[in-house]
């Protein structure tokens, strides 16, 4: 990576010139203007109050010592005190051979010290099928678990099954009173039910393995209804969430938490530390005095534990149980109010609260003919994941999803993700794949072989769009390690627009076979180059390299 490079290069100088300086933070940022060089700090400002000198002349002594590092072309100092440098040609040559030799392999990364991760996300109530917000969660969690691999971290993705509680109730008596109807009753549909069309499906499925279920006690029908209902929405859930190449390590059952006594066992631990007390008949938990807004309730006046103990016991699980460094949870946006109370019990139990990262995902707007989609899970108004992969596509749909950050709304344009054109952003980075192993298939033909890569001189790489995107190709690795690090896969999606961009312009400009044989092998390197970083980076999307389109 050439930031930490430079910065491994300023700190060796500094302890050079300074000796130790304690708590120095400082940036190696790319300029906004290419005439300020490739990378810039402002390390000297930074030092100005630590050593109490002139920044310019702090500045000008650092790069004195920098000029005789072979990874610099050159270096210069500008007021008020910014060290700015441009990057050695040969290091991008260098790192072009590192990428062939590498291949798909190139940007893995040590960087997570074999850290345990879990990543829990969608867990999405089996009250009925995946929406569109739901696939979004998907496709976000499975990227980050792909990055988070990549990058060296022990990963384990999980989904949370909410198999009990209210909702699973009105699930039971949803299909109920669906199987009811089927059989020809009138019945009163309550407006708080699911209503959506899966339900009659469920019911039916339901009656032909159960003819004789409104024959029987209707408590036993009810638990019938909501064990079964609970098992085929589930089904459906797994099925639609490996048509989109999304595989879990472990589907973790909250039911399984209560009958295993873990709710119970949390509930002792908060009380030996005295942070439970009794109030109206209730049992609160103290969480005020750890970040919260107010005091939670655990368990009700009815003696039945809250949605809160349950999730409070989940994560002691997690971290002290099951022994992971990083806990990930992937939420819908709605949320939010929620990340302070989960993280004020964390704290009470004496764990680390940010070891638990939230990532909270904004809603997904459907346009349709330019106009949005209206969406209501109960009223059964929505579209689902399995409609939209079967209109658009699962590429083009996670690319979609990847395409903005989670915290950002995002509009899906369904006509443009159908759309074969440079319009369409994933058709656009893929299109740029399958052109070079076009361009590849007709160097065959011209009788151009693969050369020994190590022989080509890659030098003749002159032409500006070409040192352009060797310097896009080597910032592949930063920008994964960065996505692992703020847990924020988006910003491959960007990056891989970014260099498609590149490639196709040069593509269009400049002419890769010709009859200079040299100058077609190291322009062919460059294309392979590219063509490795776009299929690791659609890879750790979840998206797929075609080679012809």
């Amino acid at each position: 990576m050439i930031k930490k490079r430079i910065r491994e290069s300023i700190l060796n100088s500094i302890k050079e010139l300074y000796g130790e300086v304690e708590e120095l933070k400082f940036d190696v940022e790319k300029p906004k203007r290419e005439v300020y060089g490739d990378y810039a700090t402002n390390v000297a400002l930074v030092l100005r109050g630590k050593l109490k000198g002139n920044p310019l002349e702090i500045a000008e002594k650092i790069a004195e010592r920098l000029r005789k590092e072979k990874i610099f072309e050159k270096v210069e100092v500008a007021p008020p005190g910014f060290i700015n440098f441009w990057i050695s040609f040969n290091y991008y040559l260098e790192n072009l051979q590192e990428i062939i030799e590498r291949g798909e392999e190139y940007g893995r990364s040590s960087i997570g010290e074999g850290k345990k991760v879990l990543v829990e996300f969608v867990s999405a109530n089996p009250t009925g099928p995946l929406h569109i917000g739901h696939g979004r969660g998907a496709g976000y969690g499975d990227s980050l678990a792909r990055v988070l691999e990549f990058t060296g971290h022990t990963v384990v993705r999980e989904y949370y099954i909410n198999d009990k509680g209210t909702q699973i109730d009105i699930l039971g008596n949803s299909v109920y009173l669906r199987a009811k109807e089927l059989k020809g009753e009138n019945v009163n549909f309550p407006e708080d039910h699911y209503k959506g069309e899966y339900i009659y499906d469920v019911a039916k499925k339901i009656l032909k393995t159960h003819p004789d279920l409104l024959e029987i006690e209707k408590e036993k029908a009810l638990e019938i209804c909501k064990k079964e209902a609970v098992e085929i929405i589930l089904d459906e859930i797994k099925k639609d969430l490996e048509d989109f190449r999304v595989f879990y390590d472990n589907w973790y059952s909250e039911k399984g938490l209560y009958e295993r006594g873990k709710v119970k066992e949390v509930l002792e631990v908060l009380k030996e530390k005295g942070f439970l007390y009794e109030k109206d008949g209730a049992l609160w938990f103290a969480s005020s005095k750890f970040g919260d807004e107010k005091d939670r309730v655990l368990v009700k006046s009815t003696g039945e534990f809250t949605y809160f103990a349950g999730d409070i016991a989940y994560h002691y699980e997690k971290f002290v149980e099951r022994g992971f460094d990083i806990c990930v949870n992937v939420w819908g946006a709605d949320h939010h109010g929620y990340v302070p109370r989960l993280k004020s019990a964390l704290k009470g139990l004496g764990l680390n609260p940010d070891a638990l990262k939230v990532i909270l995902i904004q809603m997904v707007n459907l346009l349709e003919g330019g106009e949005v989609k209206s969406m209501s899970t109960r009223a059964g108004e929505f579209v689902t994941l399995k409609e939209l992969m079967n209109d658009v596509g699962v590429d083009a749909t996670r690319f979609i999803f990847l395409s903005r950050s989670s915290d950002s709304p995002l509009d899906f344009d369904v006509e443009l993700a159908k759309k074969q054109s440079q319009e369409n952003p994933v058709y656009y980075v893929q299109y740029a794949h399958a052109r070079i192993c076009s361009v590849f298939e007709k160097a065959k033909e011209k009788g151009i072989e693969e050369p020994n890569w190590k022989k080509v001189d890659f030098s003749l790489l002159k032409e500006p769009a070409e040192v352009k995107i060797l310097k896009m190709l080597a910032v592949f690795k930063e920008v994964v390690e960065d996505s692992a690090l703020s847990f924020s896969p988006y910003k491959i999606t960007y990056y891989l627009l970014e260099l498609a961009s590149m490639f196709h312009e040069y593509y269009t400009k400049h002419r890769i076979l010709s009859e200079d044989r040299a100058l077609s092998q190291a322009r062919l390197g460059l294309c392979l180059g590219c063509k490795h970083i776009i299929k690791a980076g659609l890879k750790l999307l979840g998206v797929s390299a075609p080679e012809k389109m």
